[in-house]
């Protein structure tokens, strides 16, 4: 009898290892690449969780680039007259870059009279590259003239000039209250962009 019952648990042991061994084998899927990975079924008595990412670290590396790329950061040339910062859509050419390298490491302060009931003139204080070219001004235009003076106008004049840009966040009435009013300072300067 004892021989029956060694027999049956014997038995019973068998068939659960081969058993135990079919479910193994049943979880191992093959993956896209080819390997064989293991099958993980969600228990029944915990509730599914969704993947939380982890939180970004930064490493001494990445705070290094961004250092540096604050110090990249590019500069824009701005202008204010008196104490009004003034947008200006800049030329792209030889004078514009000769007035950038001027105020480059300070900013460059200069003092305007006015002119002809149309316009404010000073000197720069030194010969700029020019191109003159025959033309009519408008309010809010900034030439540049006999290589070493700058015009800022809130009127029109037709005159052989080298065009700087113009100021495009102010309309002719805006301009005639900023430079029409008496004498004014211009100072232009190289800024991080923000």
């Amino acid at each position: 009898m004892k021989r029956k019952i060694t027999l049956a648990c014997l038995l019973v042991l068998s068939l659960l290892i081969v058993l135990t061994a079919c479910k193994a084998n049943q979880d191992m899927q093959p993956s896209d690449s080819g390997q064989t990975s293991t099958k993980e079924e969600p228990s029944a008595a915990l509730p599914e969780q969704s993947e939380v990412p982890e939180e970004e670290t930064s490493s001494p590396e990445s705070e290094q680039s961004t250092a540096e790329e604050k110090e990249e950061s590019e500069k824009m040339m701005q202008m204010r007259i008196d104490d009004v910062l003034v947008n200006v859509e800049w030329e792209d050419n030889e004078s514009v870059e000769a007035l950038k390298a001027l105020c480059e490491s300070k900013p460059l302060v200069i003092q305007m009279s006015m002119y002809g009931g149309f316009e404010q003139v000073g000197p720069i204080g030194q010969h700029l590259p020019s191109d003159d070219v025959q033309t009519t001004t408008a309010a809010g235009d900034i030439v540049l003239y006999s290589s070493s003076q700058i015009v800022v106008f809130y009127g029109s004049n037709p005159w052989a000039y080298t065009r700087l840009g113009h100021i495009t966040d102010q309309d002719e009435s805006a301009m005639a209250t900023l430079l029409g009013n008496g004498d004014v300072t211009i100072t232009i300067s190289m800024e991080e962009v923000k």
